[in-house]
């Protein structure tokens, strides 16, 4: 089966297909640290003991993943709420998820739109 050959970056770096050199991953962890450097916590983007109460009986209820059927045990936004508390208390709007599910697909297709 024929693969790839090998790229030089234009730092230097012989990277395999698929793969990141050394200087892109640093670059990409001093991105995301600056990035959480300004972000709310979670508390303070309406994560608080309301929500734990909310999101325990909602699981409750809605105790399967909704894409794989595995135990669920985060509640998505399927519209994301960016800080509208409507949104965000919406239940219309709450999906089933387990961790896997959540952090892949589900994460990934909401930064698309």
């Amino acid at each position: 089966m024929p693969f790839a050959a090998p790229s030089i970056r234009a730092c230097g770096c012989v990277v395999a297909p698929g793969q990141k050199c050394s200087h892109a991953v640093a670059r990409d962890k001093e991105r995301k640290a600056a990035f959480d450097q300004t972000r709310p916590t979670a508390r303070q983007r309406g994560y608080d003991s309301k929500w734990d109460q909310a999101r325990k009986a909602f699981l409750a209820k809605h105790p399967d993943c909704s894409r794989c059927g595995a135990r669920a045990i985060v509640v998505h936004h399927s519209t994301p709420h960016r800080g509208n508390k409507a949104i965000f208390w919406d239940r219309s709007k709450w999906v089933p998820a387990c961790q896997p599910c959540h952090d892949g697909p589900l994460q990934s297709q909401e930064k698309r739109r």
